[in-house]
């Protein structure tokens, strides 16, 4: 899976992913920081994960929990909120929507 679908998934039907046509293509060029400025939470998380970068995880994690109200938001608590545990090797097909 690229990327950019990962992403910009906003869901799964069977073995294809459903991605955000608009999303991705306004912000596909943004690195996980570039993100964060815009608030793109979610996305910048799934960008944290793709890379497989702890940095930014940690870096997402202190960004949303400032957001938040929170002292601190774990990486493995981050993966429950947004409801993604890592990069699917399954996914066959996008349907961008």
């Amino acid at each position: 899976m690229k990327r950019d679908d990962f992403v910009f998934t906003i869901g799964y039907h069977g073995s294809a992913a459903v991605v955000d046509r608009s999303a991705r293509r306004r912000y596909r060029r943004l690195g996980t920081r570039e993100l964060l400025e815009h608030a793109r939470y979610r996305e910048a998380f799934r960008s944290a994960l793709y890379n497989d970068d702890q940095e930014e995880l940690r870096e997402v994690g202190e960004q949303f929990a400032a957001v938040a109200g929170l002292e601190t938001v774990e990486p493995g608590r981050l993966k429950r909120l947004f409801g993604v545990q890592h990069v699917p090797d399954n996914v066959t097909r996008i349907i961008a929507i």
